[in-house]
């Protein structure tokens, strides 16, 4: 069951400092304000499904999201992971179709909805905003890119060590400035790098033995980021 909470409130947010309502003020930040509603979801939750049709979009006010895709086998394909200040279902919305993917909480959530008639209001008369969204969707499309580009030509070991330093950069590190701040199973590691679960455990143990990463559960540390980014091909 879905647990109501106090609602933050957008003047104060922290998160929508680093989201696309960044630049409201005045009369639109008070009526993004008055119109949103904010939701706890607890771990596991499923915030929409795929197929349904978008009655708006999300704001992650807290929490971490995993967004998937299930093939025809029934595998999931995780296409992005989302966090604090990031904007869930809108290019469902933007392009007026039903939802490709399925949106779900990694840990306990607190999610704001804006309904579509007061997104609506806001993209026609905030160019920043238009603007803003035409940045992320196409950031959106070059990384879709990239990974059909790495999924047809990387090789396994680089891409479970490239999404190791995905989730690096989408929710940072603990304290130790080492350790990944995102507890994320073996099968989603998978299914982020686009191969079997078993492939993944052996990959991530190779690294653990070439003294790259540590492994404590569910959590991943990284010891030697620049051996990781060699392994993974890419730039930091």
């Amino acid at each position: 069951m879905i647990r109501k909470f106090e609602q933050p409130n957008c003047a104060s947010c922290g998160s929508r400092k680093h989201s696309v309502f960044c630049e409201l003020h005045g009369q639109e930040l008070a009526d993004l304000n008055d119109d949103k509603g904010c939701v706890f979801y607890k771990k596991g939750q499923i915030i929409f499904n795929s197929g349904q049709m978008p009655q708006g979009i999300y704001c992650v006010h807290e929490g971490k999201i995993k967004v998937y895709q299930v093939g025809d086998e029934g595998k999931e394909q995780i296409v992005r992971l989302a966090k604090g200040g990031d904007i869930l279902g809108y290019r469902s919305l933007l392009g007026g179709g039903k939802y490709s993917s399925t949106a779900e909480t990694l840990d306990d959530s607190k999610i704001c909805f804006i309904p579509k008639n007061t997104f609506s209001k806001l993209l026609e008369s905030n160019g920043t905003l238009s603007m803003l969204m035409m940045k992320l969707l196409s950031a959106d499309l070059k990384m879709a890119e990239l990974k059909m580009t790495d999924l047809a030509q990387k090789p396994v070991r680089e891409r479970v060590a490239e999404a190791i330093l995905y989730l690096k950069q989408t929710y940072g590190l603990d304290d130790d400035n080492e350790t990944i701040a995102i507890s994320l199973s073996r099968e989603d590691i998978a299914n982020i790098v686009g191969t079997a679960t078993e492939t993944t455990i052996r990959l991530l143990a190779e690294f653990k033995q070439e003294g790259i990463i540590r492994l404590d559960g569910k959590k991943i540390a990284i010891l030697k980021p620049a051996d990781l980014l060699k392994v993974a091909n890419v730039t930091d």
